[in-house]
């Protein structure tokens, strides 16, 4: 069973990292259209999975999940106790 934190804003933030699980690398736009979600919405999110190291940005525009992000999704994270990277 997966363990959210009280930062993460649920379904969204699990379906974002369900569309990364694959192991593709995704812009906002490609992914934010899979989940029926504005871009701007998906970016927002983005950031803040990235600043808790679920997600990363391996090059400029494009996000991929962690291996952070895969042990939330199968349910071996509690995602309460990551800290935010950003300061």
């Amino acid at each position: 069973m997966r363990k959210p934190a009280d930062w993460m804003q649920m379904p969204t933030d699990d379906r974002i990292l369900e569309a990364l699980e694959g192991g593709l690398r995704l812009t906002p736009a490609v992914i934010a259209e899979n989940i029926d979600k504005s871009r701007t919405h998906v970016s927002r999110r983005l950031s803040d999975l990235t600043d808790y190291g679920l997600t990363e940005k391996p090059k400029r525009g494009y996000y991929e999940i962690t291996h952070l992000g895969k042990e939330y999704l199968a349910g071996e994270l509690d995602a309460s106790e990551l800290a935010d990277s950003s300061g």
